[in-house]
This record gives structure tokens, sequence and C-alpha cells, in this order.
């Protein structure tokens, strides 16, 4: 409850501004007050912020979402649309939301007390395209089907996700990806990665990676145990990513079609896993 009223105040800030916004696009002039005419089935601030983080946390099909709300599914469509940017502004004031540029990211990351953090990729399914080349683009090998993709780098003792690639297609390399961001960490800092990262060294960074099993023989007791050690560190973003997936719009089959709103969806849904952070008695 009281993640929930710390959000609602930035949210109501971020939905006034929007108001505002709007206003000033609008080609005639305003024939009614703000609030006025009839009311529609989210009548509270309150209301709307429980709308979008119930469509995040459970991602219904949007039919449904409207039955729960007291409205058809056009005006959920309309309101999910409208309201996931507000969402987002909001984590943005409570500086919950992961850095994106790499100038940001590296500055985000020299501001945590403790330089110890770790990188890895996360997919989410979407639904197959139809066009062969984005289903070439988006069919990972690893996970046998069509995704999307972002790499993650989590600060290891909070396990807040401090930075958040671009969201790319599932085909792409873990690694190609965090070549392709050209990310600077700050000198000193430690960084556990996994195998699918192999090469990959920013400079100035202490690595922590398993050794792979060479061809033609196994690791030795000594690498099995050095192995064992560094993945006993790294399970700390599998919990990160967890906590984000919680969040089933970033689990479940991506649905939605509108350009660039899975990587928004994204973004707010790691900005919801921070606030949970802070606020670990939140459900």
């Amino acid at each position: 409850m009281e993640a929930f009223n710390k959000l609602l105040q930035a949210f109501k800030q971020a939905y006034e501004e929007d108001l505002k916004k709007r206003d000033q696009q609008r080609e005639e002039p305003r024939q009614r007050r703000p609030g006025g005419g009839q009311k529609g089935a989210l009548v509270t601030i309150e209301d709307k912020l429980v709308f979008i983080l119930f469509y995040f946390r459970m991602y219904p099909v949007q039919m449904a979402q409207g039955f729960f709300s007291g409205m058809g599914q056009p005006q959920a469509n309309e309101w999910i649309h409208r309201l996931t940017p507000i969402l987002n502004q909001a984590l943005g004031y409570e500086m919950q939301l992961p850095a994106r540029k790499a100038k940001d990211i590296e500055q985000v990351l020299s501001e945590c007390p403790e330089l110890a953090f770790i990188i890895d990729g996360t997919e989410r399914p979407i639904r197959r395209p139809k066009d062969k080349d984005r289903q070439r683009q988006n069919y990972s090998g690893k996970k046998k089907r069509h995704t999307r993709k972002n790499n993650v780098i989590s600060h290891k003792p909070t396990r807040k996700i401090k930075g958040l690639s671009p969201t790319v297609e599932g085909k792409r390399h873990d690694k190609k990806l965090a070549d392709d961001q050209d990310l600077n960490f700050p000198p000193g800092s430690k960084l556990w990665q996994d195998t699918g990262y192999q090469g990959y060294a920013p400079p100035g960074v202490e690595i922590f990676q398993p050794a792979k099993k060479p061809k033609g023989r196994d690791l030795t007791p000594e690498e099995c145990t050095i192995n064992a050690a560094i993945s006993s560190e790294r399970i700390g973003v599998e919990h990160s990513i967890g906590g984000v997936k919680v969040f089933r719009i970033v689990h479940d089959v991506f649905r939605n079609l509108r350009p660039g709103f899975d990587d928004l969806a994204m973004e707010t849904a790691c900005g919801l896993h921070n606030l949970r952070v802070d606020y670990p008695m939140t459900v």
C-alpha cells in the first residue's frame, strides 16, 4: 500500500501534465471545464492507476480488461495506450526507470555504492510475424520461438535493474547486442556474465565468467568449482529478471502491435520491479 501511495502522487502529476498537453494540442478551445461531461468507468486517479497496474500484472486480453473495468474493448485499448506512457513517466519521477543510453548507463552505474554488476540477456515471446523477413529476424534459436530481446544490467547488491538495452529482434546474440551498445563501466567495476558473453571485456572492468567446456575434454575439478562459485553469484540477475517478469505483460506472448510499445512495456516493467525492491512487502 505504501508503494501504491508513493507511485500515486507521481502518477497524478504525470496525468495532469498529459491533460495539459492534450489541451494545448486541441484544434478548437475546450467547451467544458476539465472533468465536466459524462463520467467514464475510470472516475478517480486511483481507478486509473489500478487499471493500468492490473493490466501489467495480469495481462488479460483487452476484452477481459474492459469487462473487469466496466467498459468495452475499444475503450480498454484506448486507456491502455494512454495510461502506459503516464505510468512510465511517473516511475521516471520516482527515479525507478533503468537508464537506456550508453552515457546515461555509465553515469547511473558510477553512482552505485558498490561497483558490482551482472549483465544478462532476456527474451520474451511474441506472436509469429506474418512477414517472412520479420520471422527470420525474430526467431530465436535459443528459445525455439519468435521473441524480442533486451540486455539488462542489474546492481548485484540491490538486484535493481540499472541499465536496459534497446529492444531488438530475438535472433541477435547477447554479446553482439552488448557490443552494439558500446557501454563503458565505471573504472574498478566487477561484472558477472555468462558464457554467452565470451570475449566481452569492457576496459577497466574485472570480469567473472564461467569457463566453457573445451572441445574434446571435460572441465577440470578446479574449473568446475570456479564455475559453480561464479554461477552462485550470478544467480542474482535471474532473480532480478524474475522480478520483472512477475508482470505478465513481459512474460506471456506479447500481443500488442503498436510500434515501440514492446520497448515501453519492458522499460516500465523494469521500473515497477525497481519500485517493488524498495518496498519488499508489496504484492
